[in-house]
């Protein structure tokens, strides 16, 4: 990230332009923070997108499923995810 101009890093874009300015990816790459060797972490971002077939498809995703993606394998990065991931339907359960 630091190799990106400021004004493009997710976590200052957000800061000066608010989360609406920011794609699913940036800010998916903000709560991975770190992405693998040899691999960014907008990078990963995009692949987790991609692999899942999007947010809606992120949202489906089971433990076992994020385990299997170069990155994830460990514990203290999917637990995060998989966090948000339950809060995120959990917000979308009560609006209906």
């Amino acid at each position: 990230m630091r190799d990106l101009p400021t004004d493009v890093r997710p976590r200052e874009k957000l800061l000066a332009r608010g989360p609406e300015a920011l794609s699913d990816t940036e800010l998916l790459a903000l709560l991975l923070r770190t992405g693998t060797r040899g691999r960014h972490v907008l990078q990963m971002a995009s692949e987790l997108l991609g692999q899942f077939g999007g947010i809606s498809g992120l949202l489906q995703a089971q433990d076992k499923d994020l385990q299997r993606f170069k990155g994830l394998g460990g514990t203290a990065k999917r637990a995060e995810l998989l966090a948000v991931l339950e809060l995120s339907r959990r917000a979308m359960a009560e609006q209906l």
